[in-house]
């Protein structure tokens, strides 16, 4: 099971368990217009604050959301009769991951947040000129957009969240946010903290939706923007639906992947096997940008899968709550059974699977709970090369050279992120310049750092979050142009 909704409530299922965790009450659509009011009154006083404050604010939140997520002496939140969880173990419950990994990403989340907050005023400060003819003065300003509403995914929805959510309010814009039905509290615990911090209440907004109230919020006409995280079906529905609205709404998209990696003969064989493994396999495979497809030189195929094989046999596929639990359960028996029949297709074509299923009897049908796979023998006439997995399997197709191996690595619909695995510098240069994808690594793979912009090319999607561009997305330029002496 998965969450489900109907038309007035909104229920998160553990996917580990298959038991109701969080139960959430949708709003009318007449709640949601004065959801929309408030935010867009709030906007028009947020403006008047200077820029100092804004980051002065965003500082502050900082501190208070590290309080919440200090490992040590973490809060915790009362769940009735499933007793307090802390923010680790709330995530986990929600969706599937191992509780001791989900402390890594609020690390991550802090990280990002405070290279936005460090990068904001070079970002949102007026440009100047110094060659102005005399009499005249030029400038221009990064404005806020107005209201965005921004629609986080459940695989990293404390990653996702802070990509859009805080720089787009130190921009001078006010936030409507919908977390996934999967994950409902990620966005009630970020909007604590903000309103924490001196964030006001109505400037952000936590809404929980069902499909035909986010669609509604999308075409709304206080809505300027739309940030949406997930998959091409969500992302072109999305789409559309600002597309039908009345004037000419905005969009950014962050959708699927299926991330190529390809192992050169000079690699570094052991660290390139650790760090794809961990690439394909870190929360079951469910993140925009793993590795989903290995192309490997011939000359060290047989190696490379060998020592891969072996270092995916060490995960442990477990109860998520459990320490020692390497690998947790997928987010549904939907997802489930769809990787399942992923796998089987690719055997029934001639892929073979090196993984023997007698090492996870906790995969079992109909649970959540996937064993993580290797297949060998691939090719590009099955899905699980081209298709996007979502899930702990990985196909390793050999390749006699880097051409084929660009050839194969851009033979696919998406264009999120590829890593090239090399000890020459010169090739990796070369090389990086035909690969199509959004961002190009050496020798690693399934990481972000925010000081560059995360972005995707095909149908990975369309825009940018995350370093000096990403301040761009939920801003507008506006130029002064003035002359200042009449006489």
């Amino acid at each position: 099971m998965s969450s489900s909704f109907d038309l007035h409530v909104q229920t998160t299922i553990s996917p580990h368990n298959g038991q109701a965790y969080h139960v959430e009450t949708y709003p009318a659509s007449s709640d949601l217009d004065r959801t929309l009011e408030s935010a867009a009154q709030s906007q028009k006083e947020w403006i008047k604050t200077t820029l100092d404050e804004r980051i002065a604010k965003g500082r502050k939140f900082i501190e208070k959301f590290s309080a919440f997520a200090n490992r040590e002496a973490p809060a915790t939140y009362d769940h009735g009769p499933l007793g307090h969880h802390n923010l680790a173990e709330e995530l986990c419950n929600q969706m599937g991951r191992p509780a001791d990994q989900c402390w890594g990403e609020f690390r991550g989340f802090i990280q990002r947040a405070t290279y936005m907050v460090n990068i904001a005023e070079s970002c949102l400060s007026d440009v100047t000129f110094s060659d102005n003819q005399p009499g005249f003065s030029r400038s221009i300003k990064r404005v806020p957009l107005g209201v965005i509403f921004v629609i986080a995914p459940w695989n990293y929805p404390y990653l996702v969240m802070i990509n859009s959510v805080l720089p787009a309010l130190i921009a001078g814009n006010a936030v409507i946010l919908k977390p996934s039905p999967q994950t409902p509290l990620t966005a009630v615990r970020f909007k604590e903290a903000l309103n924490d911090a001196g964030f006001p209440a109505d400037l952000i907004q936590v809404v929980h939706l069902s499909p035909p109230l986010t669609r509604y919020v999308v075409q709304h006409q206080l809505v300027d923007f739309v940030v949406f995280t997930g998959s091409v079906a969500g992302g072109k529905a999305i789409e559309t639906a600002a597309v039908a609205a009345d004037g000419f709404k905005g969009v950014g998209l962050e959708l699927g992947g299926k991330d190529p990696a390809y192992v050169r003969a000079d690699a570094d064989l052991k660290d390139a096997v650790i760090q794809l493994v961990d690439g394909a396999m870190y929360n079951a495979g469910q993140s925009c940008c793993a590795v989903e497809r290995i192309y490997v030189h011939e000359s060290v195929y047989d190696s490379f899968v060998n020592e891969y094989v072996n270092e995916t046999k060490k995960l442990v596929l477990g109860e998520p709550t459990s320490k020692g639990t390497t690998l947790g359960p997928v987010i549904s028996i939907t997802s489930a059974e769809r990787i399942r029949q992923q796998v089987s297709s690719a055997v029934q074509t001639g892929a073979r699977a090196l993984i023997p299923e007698i090492l996870y009897p906790k995969a079992e049908p109909g649970t959540a709970f996937v064993a993580p796979q290797v297949l060998v023998d691939v090719n590009h006439s099955m899905d699980v090369m081209k298709e996007e997995t979502f899930g702990p399997i990985i196909g390793i197709q050999k390749v006699s050279s880097d051409a084929k191996a660009i050839e194969l690595m851009n033979d696919s619909e998406y264009g999120l992120t590829a890593s090239i695995w090399t000890k020459s510098l010169d090739d990796f240069s070369t090389l990086a310049d035909q690969v199509q994808a959004g961002t190009i690594f050496l020798n690693r793979c399934d990481s972000l750092d925010p000081a560059l912009a995360w972005t995707g090319i095909k149908n990975s999607g369309r825009g940018v979050s995350l370093s000096k561009f990403g301040y761009d997305q939920l801003t507008r330029a506006k130029s002064i142009n003035m002359r200042i002496n009449t006489a």
